[in-house]
């Protein structure tokens, strides 16, 4: 990728294409596009929790919120050995989230960010970056969060770009491009 800075409208018009940004620490911090031949997706109708999970979820006296430490959450899902989320990234998608087109689901035990993910949102399609906890299962609460968020405000696709056996434990799937691109053309076409 070129020395240009990562632009909200450049990013809008790649997710809209089956494209998404990450830096690659082993050249530099370079960012390069990526579309997958195969899909990571959650299919919403087909998402699971254990039991005990969707207990936790119900009882806890952990606190949910959106949006409301945006960039704290992007750099906690930063603060790991390998990474491909650099300062560019974080500024990128904090610009996005000012736009309105990128959210973070928060999880507080009072006045402290335990847990949460983020991701881009447009249209009807919410495009997974990355998650994190600081206590246990805080990340699956944010993702169970998420997940209600989107059932209820009519999406259609959560993306989750690459399949791993965490979110296998959810129902997530693999899927062609050729697939999630009907799915994708589908979402952005906003739901009625």
């Amino acid at each position: 990728m070129s020395n240009q800075k990562l632009r909200p409208g450049q990013l809008i018009y790649a997710y809209s294409n089956g494209y998404f940004p990450m830096a690659h620490e082993e050249a530099g911090g370079d960012i390069y596009w990526h579309r997958p031949e195969k899909r990571g997706i959650i299919p919403l109708d087909a998402f699971h929790i254990s039991k005990n999970l969707k207990r936790l979820y119900r009882n806890t006296d952990l606190i949910f919120k959106i949006n409301t430490a945006f960039r704290e959450v992007v750099q906690a899902c930063s603060d790991r050995e390998t990474t491909w989320i650099n300062d560019e990234i974080i500024d990128a998608y904090c610009e996005l989230s000012e736009l309105g087109y990128a959210l973070s689901f928060e999880v507080w035990n009072e006045d402290r960010l335990v847990g949460g993910l983020y991701g881009v949102s447009i249209d009807a399609a919410f495009f997974g970056e990355s998650m994190f906890s600081r206590e246990t299962n805080t990340s699956k609460l944010a993702l169970i969060f998420l997940v209600n968020y989107l059932l209820e405000n009519n999406y259609r696709l959560l993306d989750t770009q690459y399949l791993n056996d965490h979110l296998k434990q959810f129902g997530a799937i693999e899927i062609s491009d050729k697939k999630y691109m009907k799915m994708l053309e589908s979402a952005l076409a906003k739901s009625l």
